[in-house]
C-alpha cells in the first residue's frame, strides 16, 4: 500500500514536457520571436489542467479512508 501511494504521488508531481495548445492559441503564439509567451501559456494550460484530477484523487482518497476505517471497526 505505501508503494502505491508513493507511486501516485511521484506520478502527481512529475511533469514532463507537453504541448497543451489549441491551435488558435499555437497560431498566434508561433508568430512571437522569442517564444516566452508561448512557453507561459502553455504552463499555465498545463497548471490549469492538473487542478480538476488533484481535486478528483483526494476525494477519492477520502472516501478510501473513510471506507477503510469502518470495515476494520
Amino acid at each position: 500500500m505505501k508503494h502505491k501511494v508513493l507511486f501516485v504521488l511521484f506520478s502527481l508531481f512529475t511533469f514532463f514536457t507537453t504541448n497543451a495548445q489549441c491551435a488558435m492559441c499555437r497560431a498566434v503564439l508561433e508568430s512571437e520571436e522569442g517564444q516566452s509567451t508561448a512557453k507561459g501559456v502553455n504552463d499555465g494550460i498545463v497548471y490549469l489542467m492538473i487542478i480538476p484530477y488533484v481535486l478528483i484523487g483526494g476525494l477519492g482518497i477520502l472516501i478510501y479512508m473513510k471506507f477503510s476505517k469502518r470495515q476494520k471497526i
